[in-house]
């Protein structure tokens, strides 16, 4: 039976961990710490471990210690104090802590999950890529086991042609063959009606790829879908386990045709969704071997219609340069119209503007890719400085986007940026003051306002040491305010105004005990 102490403390672990790591101590030092105090009751750093989290419950007697060690009380530790319940997940506003533990055992989340995905309309296939790609942000895109396999296949040869391909396909017994196949339309899990062409698959049978003739003039393309199916090959002995290309379709396209979306997350959905992500990435590093495209890049300041000189997609090559970069605080979305966001990548902990599960009908306008969706006009890519405060955390991003088109036809936005807080971090400034400014005179200014002088400087000097060319040609536009899904910004404020936040049951709370006595 359960403590009335351990009752009350299911986030403790969390709370210790987040004391710890503000007081720049290690396990090691709060471990002696505590030691020093009741040599009894002090844990050892591998329990102490466990405790902070929540995989065991910590004795009064070492809640004692802590709170003489941090000078608490120890009704701070209770539930009932989540405000100071403070994230430690290296600034990512997105992660939450597991706790209380026995919540998220394995068997809990394997019943829940299922329930969640049916009542969210979240596709299992949806999920699936959804943890991957937070895998690939907890790791910044960094995959070196197939940055070799590629630099071995492609021997670091950088730009390739069609014709480079074609030659490492004869060396591998691959073959290709052509088909027609005009784009025809379908309706999306969101079931909005979407215009999409069957590019290409892939047949194990007689290691053939074939390839809808409607691309065979866009080599980008062309390339592109080659390297995907050698990275098959390659990775995976091309055993046919490996999703079809379709542009304009769903996020990892359908495996088997007329395959039912399902609700529940099985071991396919994993492994097309991993095998998918695989060969996507060798994809990228065959065309853009890491060291040489690097080297083009910093020539070309990273401007990302260097896609033209290098014959490849604007999406690789943007994709590509999270991967790269030496500065590891990328972000990458691919957004259709009017507001379907296919791709994701966040490297820099930016919030997820909407959903890419479900059109979201109401986002935020702020947001430079989303500007740029409302005017599909503009050809020239667009630069942007955004800032957003989240949780009285402030961030200041800078991004570019280009408007182009997917083989069947259908207009999207590519956006690339990066977060700027370790940059101005690492200059030297004090990163926290500058920011505030930059909010306060933008929410002062309705949600927009240019830089100052002393700010552009910042900027412009950051731009010339990451040496990239959009950041520079960004100091000369207004900053605007960005919100997640009409959180926290002016002009959001604005148009819902009218709805006020409020919690009924709270507000009939209050009268209750106005009127108790």
């Amino acid at each position: 039976m359960k403590t009335n102490f351990s009752i009350k403390t299911h986030f403790i672990g969390s709370k210790i961990k987040h004391l710890r790591k503000s007081n720049k101590m290690t396990l090691e030092d709060l471990a002696v710490r505590c030691y020093q105090i009741d040599s009894k009751s002090a844990p050892s750093i591998s329990y102490l471990s466990l405790i902070e989290s929540g995989k065991r419950n910590p004795s009064a007697e070492f809640l004692n210690s802590i709170c003489q060690i941090f000078q608490k009380n120890k009704k701070w530790f209770y539930d009932y104090n989540l405000n100071v319940n403070e994230k430690i997940n290296d600034n990512d506003s997105s992660s939450f802590q597991l706790e209380p533990d026995f919540l998220f055992s394995k068997d809990i989340l394997e019943k829940t999950i299922p329930g969640l995905l049916s009542q969210t309309a979240t596709t299992g296939r949806q999920f699936a890529h959804i943890l991957i790609r937070s895998y690939q942000e907890k790791n910044h895109n960094q995959f070196n086991y197939i940055e070799k396999e590629a630099e071995i296949v492609g021997k670091k040869r950088f730009p390739l042609t069609t014709d480079d391909i074609l030659s490492l396909y004869k060396k591998n017994n691959l073959k290709i063959k052509w088909f027609e196949k005009d784009t025809f339309h379908t309706k999306g899990d969101s079931e909005q009606e979407i215009k999409s062409l069957f590019r290409s698959f892939y047949d194990k049978d007689d290691k053939t790829i074939y390839i809808n003739s409607k691309i065979k003039n866009d080599s980008s393309r062309v390339k592109y879908d080659l390297s995907t199916y050698l990275a098959h090959k390659i990775l995976h002995g091309g055993d046919g386990v490996v999703s079809n290309h379709v542009s304009g379709g769903e996020v990892g396209s359908s495996p088997k045709p007329f395959e039912k979306y399902s609700s529940s997350l099985t071991q396919q959905d994993l492994l097309y969704a991993w095998r998918d992500f695989e060969c996507s990435f060798f994809a990228g590093a065959l065309l853009c071997p890491k060291m040489p495209f690097r080297k083009s890049m910093n020539r070309a300041q990273y401007n990302i219609m260097s896609y033209k000189d290098y014959d490849l997609t604007p999406a690789v090559l943007m994709r590509r340069l999270t991967a790269i970069s030496p500065y590891k605080k990328w972000h990458y979305f691919d957004a259709y119209p009017p507001g379907y966001l296919r791709t994701i990548y966040r490297g820099s902990s930016i919030p997820i503007p909407w959903g890419s599960s479900r059109i979201i009908s109401n986002p935020c306008k702020q947001w430079g890719i989303f500007k740029h969706l409302d005017n599909l006009t503009i050809k020239r890519p667009i630069s942007q400085l955004s800032i957003l405060k989240e949780n009285n955390n402030i961030h200041l991003y800078c991004s570019v986007s280009l408007k182009t088109n997917d083989a069947a036809g259908n207009p999207h936005i590519v956006c690339t940026g990066i977060s700027l807080n370790d940059a101005i971090e690492m200059q030297d400034y004090d990163k926290n003051e500058i920011l505030e400014e930059i909010y306060n005179n933008c929410y002062r200014a309705g949600g927009s306002k240019e830089l100052l002088k002393k700010h552009k400087r910042i900027i412009y000097q950051i731009g010339i040491i990451l040496n990239i060319s959009w950041i520079i040609e960004s100091i000369d536009i207004p900053v605007d305010i960005i919100c997640h899904l009409n959180a926290d910004c002016p002009k959001c404020e604005q148009l819902t105004r009218k709805r006020k936040k409020i919690s009924w049951t709270n507000q009939i709370r209050k009268e209750i005990l106005k009127h108790k006595k």
